[in-house]
């Protein structure tokens, strides 16, 4: 049953990758990254890592792609994008370094890169105890300024939203007023 519900599950998430790096509409492409985020969570079910699968809906696919919503959507996308490259060479230089990116990967599979490593020993206590213990000791300092930067995130994507609410335009946002000159008779 396990693998029939990968080969229904891998193809959708990799469809979705796909079709999210070729939308033009960020809210599609956004939505695209929601379905590929379930489908690595229904991935992760399979291997019996429930806690990893909860996690990856609930931190990923809710709180991270629901901020990620809001910013694109508070940035406005009804604006039409330009479609000339302001820098020459940019799309052949991606492409290169994404093929190169591609072979590395691949390099590094046939290799064993890491796969062949013993695993440490195992932790004291059930699983959801030793990650809850080690993100709260050994890793709680950048645990804390990833939470300060979604915080803030937020609320610049709320003061953004204000602004352009008001009918500010985005150039006088930035802008320092200009002095008052007196007036001479």
């Amino acid at each position: 049953m396990d693998l029939l519900v990968f080969w229904i599950v891998a193809p959708i998430s990799v469809g979705a990758g796909i079709l999210m790096l070729l939308q033009r509409n960020a809210v599609h492409s956004a939505l695209f990254l929601i379905l590929s985020q379930f489908t690595l969570a229904v991935m992760f079910a399979l291997l019996g890592a429930h806690f990893l699968a909860a996690a990856q809906v609930i931190v990923y696919a809710g709180a991270i792609m629901v901020l990620f919503l809001f910013v694109i959507m508070f940035l406005g996308v009804d604006r039409r994008e330009a479609l000339i490259e302001p820098l020459r060479g940019q799309r052949g230089l991606a492409i290169g370094l994404g093929a190169l990116l591609v072979a590395v990967v691949f390099v590094a599979i046939r290799l064993g890169v890491g796969l062949a490593t013993a695993p440490g020993p195992a932790p004291r206590g059930d699983n959801v105890e030793a990650v809850g213990r080690t993100l709260f000791t050994k890793y709680f300092f950048p645990f804390e300024v990833t939470s300060i930067l979604l915080i803030v995130a937020a609320i610049a994507a709320m003061v953004l939203a204000r602004r352009r609410a008001r009918g500010v335009p985005d150039t006088e946002v930035f802008e320092e007023p200009e002095p008052e000159r007196e007036v001479v008779p």
